[in-house]
């Protein structure tokens, strides 16, 4: 794959690298240094407020179960 010059120099791909993907439906999101460093980014992201609504099914007791 190749990205535009002002997207390798922003991310500091010059000389190539490592990109992580995340495919979501209708776009996919990359990530400089590869997976780890997405799933890094991807859980630094989700809150305890967030984690804690999960546990709990989003509201519907049946999913809290499950």
């Amino acid at each position: 794959m190749s990205l535009p010059a002002a997207t390798r120099h922003r991310w500091g791909l010059d000389e190539g690298g490592e990109v992580g993907y995340l495919d979501v439906g209708d776009a996919i999101v990359l990530v400089p240094g590869g997976v780890d460093a997405l799933r890094h980014k991807l859980l630094a992201s989700v809150t305890d407020a967030d984690w804690d609504e999960a546990r709990l099914g989003f509201g519907d007791v049946d999913l809290a179960t499950e």
